[in-house]
Order: structure tokens, then sequence, then C-alpha cells
């Protein structure tokens, strides 16, 4: 039985030692069709990508000892017009807010209460008051459990940087998952949960009644929820759910939905490897022809006794053909692959994918961390190695972070086994030209 990214128990057990993590923000202020939410523009130059494109350094707080820093999100929290980045932290058990204070400069702060387990960020204006609400799913205990140890936790902003604690789901499977949308089209904004649990797991929608009461809606009966995004699939007008399905399934669902808060299941892709290590999917437009397509990781490495890569890992893309159709297509490949982002990082028109490495042979210096897989236009990939150090890099997202047109990235840190000579655990990528 596989565990993708929080299901880490047995590399916790032999390290002694006490998340899944993540993808596209389906906040209100976000795009299905370009989760970066961002373009390059045509006044900057073209970037050769290589390991000289970007240069690197840390921000927020430093590494205390071995950081497992399970998610990320761009956004701007506060609405001041500088993007700031959310941190889940899985060891401190905490978020944290790295808020750019003036361009280029970043500070630190812990927003809320203690969150147990955090897994996955998202911001939505839930109570409708103008102010941005901070969404974390909470596995509860890392360990594979199918003890009920889940929530859902709401941090309330109040409108002066101050976040409360609401519970809005509690004592159920480890959830890995959570995104808001208006999914029966009342107005009101809806929860889709991806409880990974362990043996037992599940996937759900929780209908928002009004003044913070919400009816769940089972949608499937599986553990191993990755990520579970919302998008329009079939450009009818109505949300659908995109979910990567991990454990013995190893599965891309899509539950098209009516409008009316009916769903209905397909499965879009499979793969027969039971070992194939799902970890991570987002939705984006690879080729530009209006339609949203899926682009999946498989990099997933904890389930061994030594952890590490496997020779399929890597990146997938499902091309959304127009009537429900899709077409597998293998990107290329990269060992211990996760966290998957669409986005034009050099700046050329066409969208490229970007990944990191969670899991990679880190005692060769030589292990590629950070990895571009560059579009020519034609929808041909060719891979671009951006960086070999930080090592275990579980999420990479990108934004363009000072408002100036170029693409910058923000990638975390999971350092759950050795070496850990060249560890961080906020990198913020800056482009040099």
């Amino acid at each position: 039985m596989k565990s993708p990214f929080l299901k880490i128990g047995v590399i916790c057990l032999l390290l002694a030692v006490a998340g899944y993590f993540a993808l596209k923000s389906t906040s209100k202020n976000s795009s299905p069709i370009n989760p970066a939410g961002i373009t390059a523009t045509a006044t900057v130059p073209k970037l050769a990508l290589g390991p000289d494109s970007f240069s690197s350094r840390q921000i927020g707080n430093p590494a205390d000892g071995t950081p497992w820093i399970t998610d990320l999100l761009i956004t701007d929290l506060d609405q001041d017009g500088l993007k700031d980045i959310l941190v889940c932290d899985g060891r401190l058990n905490k978020v944290s807010w790295i808020r750019q204070v003036s361009k280029g400069v970043f500070e630190e702060q812990d927003i809320g209460q203690t969150v147990a387990g955090p897994a996955h960020l998202e911001v939505a204006d839930l109570n409708g008051d103008g102010h941005l609400d901070v969404l974390v799913a909470s596995m509860g205990v890392i360990p594979p459990s199918n003890a009920k140890t889940g929530s859902v936790v709401v941090l309330v902003n109040d409108g002066t940087n101050h976040f409360t604690n609401r519970v809005l789901l509690e004592n159920v499977a480890r959830v890995t998952y959570v995104a808001a949308a208006d999914l029966n089209k009342d107005g009101r904004l809806d929860l889709v949960v991806g409880q990974f649990g362990y043996i037992e797991g599940e996937i759900r929608w929780m209908e928002n009644l009004g003044n913070w009461e919400f009816k769940s809606h089972p949608l499937l009966d599986l553990p191993g929820t990755i990520h579970a995004p919302v998008t329009d699939l079939d450009g009818d007008g109505n949300p659908d759910v995109v979910a990567l399905v991990s454990q013995d399934s190893e599965e891309v669902h899509a539950f098209m939905g009516d409008g009316a808060g009916h769903f209905r299941d397909r499965v879009l892709y499979g793969s027969t490897n039971k070992d194939f290590g799902s970890s991570g999917l987002t939705i984006g437009d690879v080729n530009q022809d209006g339609k949203p397509d899926i682009v999946y990781t498989n990099g997933d490495g904890f389930d061994y006794a030594t952890p590490g890569s496997r020779p399929w890992h890597g990146v997938q893309w499902l091309e959304n053909l127009g009537g429900g159709k899709f077409t597998f297509h293998r990107i290329g490949d990269f060992p211990g692959c996760y966290s998957p982002v669409v986005v034009d990082l050099n700046g050329d028109g066409h969208n490229d994918i970007v990944a990191c490495s969670g899991f990679n042979d880190w005692t060769n210096k030589d292990a590629v961390a950070l990895m571009c897989f560059e579009n020519d236009g034609t929808n041909h990939f060719t891979p671009r190695v951006l960086a070999h150090a930080p090592t275990h890099l579980i999420v990479v997202k990108a934004a363009d972070l000072f408002n100036d047109g170029r693409i910058e990235l923000v990638t975390g840190c999971f350092a759950f086994y050795p070496p850990y000579d060249r560890i961080g655990r906020v990198t913020l990528w800056e482009r040099k030209k």
C-alpha cells in the first residue's frame, strides 16, 4: 500500500520523526486556465533557460534543523499590491505569511493558531467581508493512519492582518486538499475536500449553507487523494472537479458537474503500475487553445526503505480535445518529480512546465532539484535543468512577484532523508536577465 507526499509513515518511523502538500489556487482571484495568474510582457527579453538563468536566495525564517515545508501559495494576502507567500510548515504544525513589505523585501510571521499536520493552502473570501481568508487542509497526524484525525480549518481574516482559526470539518480521514468554489451556483463558496486517509479515504464537496454551516456530499470513496482543483473542463459553464488519486488507484478522475451540485465520475487516465508514484496535479492551458488541460507528475518515493527516485518518474499532460475527450502525452522523465506548474517561464509566448524533485539521489551533486520542460511552440518539450540545489524540493510555485513582467519561482524544502548538506527552507528564484 503506497502513500504519496504525506503518506510517509514508513520514512517517519525509520527516521524517528513525526505532509501531502500540492496546486492550483481556486480562490476568486485565480484562473483555471492559468494557475500562476501571470504572463510575461513583450518588453522583457526571452530568457535562455539553464542553470544560470536564476539566482536564488532564502526568504522568511532560516531553516531550523530539517524543514518540512508541505505547501506554498503565492497571493496578495493583504491586497496591498505586493504578492506574498503563504507557507505550510508540517514539522512545526503552523501556517506562516512571508509578507512582501516592499519590493523584494520579505518578513515572515505566523498567522492563526496551531494547525496539526497542515498539508495544503488556498485563499478565498469565505464570509464575503472583502478580506481573504486562508483555507488549510489538516492531516492531524503525519504517519499513515486510519484514525479520524483530519480536519478543514479556515484562518478567518478580520481585515487587520489578524487571523482566527475556525474548524469547518473535523474527525475525518486525514485531509490533504481543500479548495473553494461555487459548485451549485447559489452565490456562496462551497468546498472540495480531498481526504488521503490511508486504507480509508474519500473526496467530498461541502455545500455552504451560510453562517459557517456546511453540508457534506460524497464524490469518491477511495483513499489517496492528492489534489482536486476545480475548473470547467467541458466548457458548459458548470464547475467540474479534477482529482489525482494515488494509493492502489493511480488515477485521474473528473467529476463533471451540472451546476446544481450533482457530479458524474469519469476516470480520465489510470496507470497499471501500482508503484507509479502520483505526486501532483495542476490545471493549465498548455497549448493555449482556450481549453483547460491537466498536467500531473509521478515522483513519489516515500514508500521505499531507501527513499529515492524510480526510472518511470516524470511529467504527463492530458490534452483537452473538447467534447470530453483527452489525449495522453508523456512530457518527460524527471526523478522524484513533484508539483507541476504551467507557465511561460522564458517569455517566448509559449507555456512551459516547471517541476521540482523531492526524491533524488542527493549524494550525487549532479542530481537535479529544479527543472523546466521548455515548449518550442509546437508542443514539443525539451528538459532544461535549472538547479541542483537546494535539494529535497517538494513544492514550486511561479508568479510575477515584482510586477515587472518577469517570472519568479518559489520553492519549499521537505528534508526527510539524508544528506542534508544542501537544503534550504523557502527559496526565491529571481531571473538574472
